[in-house]
């Protein structure tokens, strides 16, 4: 599954950053992810960073874009490739 940010976001710039996959950017509003280089984080660590640091909380899985882990880490090894 990759993960969204909601309009909760206070673009505070602290997930950015943190991205193994440079997955999250600066949308229009607030900052956004990225579904197809998002793999919360599997091959890079066992927690999605994001998630981690972002002081309000506003980054839950999105359920329009459901996948499980071996999808995930065959996007990873993908996305591997493509760097």
């Amino acid at each position: 599954m990759a993960l969204k940010i909601t309009n909760e976001c206070i673009n505070c710039d602290v997930c950015e950053p943190v991205c193994p996959n440079t997955a999250i950017f600066q949308g229009e509003e607030i900052f956004e992810i990225n579904p197809d280089r998002c793999t919360e984080c599997v091959g890079h660590f066992d927690v999605p960073q994001c998630v981690e640091v972002c002081p309000v909380d506003c980054i839950p899985v999105d359920s329009d874009h459901i996948e499980t882990s071996s999808q995930l880490m065959e996007k990873y090894k993908k996305l591997q490739k493509m760097t």
